[in-house]
């Protein structure tokens, strides 16, 4: 039989008939698993568990884009995946991408920033309320078969109306904390790098100050800010010595935003009243003295673990990782001066 050789414009047309090859590093919600099938080439990590970057290098050799949910994207696996040009991010952090390198190679990285705000805040707010109305212990005391009569001085906590809520970070999510704290009367201070507007101050009737004034205010100290070299142990020892002997701290941002030998202790010696957090520094490892306090609600890193939020999470990632592999600019790009 003979060998029949395909002309460079055959060739051309058969490459741009070829769908892009993907990988996502979890399991999917079904349409957005469908959608990307429709347009890609798709293999999929069948288990909600974290791949090893080696191992999932070797699974990403020939692929174009990445969807990464919660896993790592650094300097040994990009050299184990030459023909990457996209990595979407299903998250708004993405301190588990290597953003320079990727910019190096001049691949595209982008993220799902504001569709999980409202999730988070609601998250945030949940946690603020368990710890100053102790919901978990009441609910621990009741399990426990410990309840047998009412009692005028059991489980007394500590209102949330009319306190002072302290936001550290002001995008999206301390946005959205603002506006929930008018349902409950609070007084709003902010801290962020850059001051917001002020017609925006004024919709969310919200006070900019200073750090050490954030810390010394705040009746209940929330946590918005992206983890970075620069907030890595952002609230340490002298932080938490700052700030009231009756204040909460609540973080759902990331877990080494906080120094957690430093909360340990500050909770253990009451320099402060409580914490609620929902990521941990070493998560899913928790020192053992924090899982011996009562005076600390602890939940998995769930912020965005809503259905309907992490649908919209997937489908925002997928939308980016589709428009950056067709050649567009997708609308949540993190490190834009690859387009330069």
């Amino acid at each position: 039989m003979d060998t029949v050789l395909s002309t460079p414009r055959q060739a051309t047309k058969e490459r741009s008939a070829m769908k892009p090859r993907i990988f996502v590093t979890r399991p999917l919600p079904v349409p957005v698993a469908e959608l990307l099938a429709r347009a890609c080439d798709v293999q999929s990590h069948p288990d909600d568990s974290l791949l090893p970057p080696a191992e999932m290098g070797r699974l990403c050799r020939d692929v174009d884009g990445l969807l990464v949910i919660f896993a790592q994207v650094n300097e040994d696996f990009l050299a184990r995946a030459p023909k990457l040009r996209v990595v979407a991010n299903c998250g708004a952090g993405y301190d588990h991408i290597d953003v320079a390198a990727c910019t190096h190679r001049g691949i595209v990285v982008t993220n799902t920033p504001d569709v999980v705000s409202d999730a988070t805040a609601d998250m945030a707010f949940a946690l603020m309320l368990a710890g100053a109305r102790r919901v978990v212990e009441g609910e621990r005391y009741i399990r426990h078969g410990l309840w047998q009569k009412w009692e005028w001085g059991l489980l007394w906590g500590t209102d949330v109306h009319h306190r002072t809520l302290g936001l550290y970070g002001f995008g999206q999510i301390g946005q959205a904390m603002a506006r929930r704290a008018r349902g409950f009367s609070l007084r709003v201070l902010y801290h962020a790098r850059r001051r917001v507007a002020e017609d925006v101050e004024r919709e969310l009737q919200a006070e900019f100050v200073e750090r050490d004034t954030l810390l010394r205010r705040s009746d209940f100290l929330s946590l918005h800010v992206p983890l970075t070299p620069e907030t890595h142990h952002l609230i340490g020892g002298q932080e938490l010595a700052r700030m009231k002997p009756t204040a909460f701290l609540i973080n759902t941002s990331r877990g080494p935003v906080v120094d957690g030998t430093a909360l340990v202790q500050a909770l253990q010696d009451g320099t402060i009243a409580g914490a609620a957090l929902d990521v941990f520094e070493g998560e899913p490892n928790l020192p053992p003295n924090l899982l011996r306090l009562t005076n600390v609600v602890l939940t998995p890193h769930i912020g965005t673990a809503t259905a309907e939020t992490r649908l919209k999470m997937a489908n925002l990632a997928a939308h980016n990782l589709l428009e950056a592999l067709h050649g567009r600019r997708p609308p949540n790009v993190v490190n834009p001066e690859v387009y330069k």
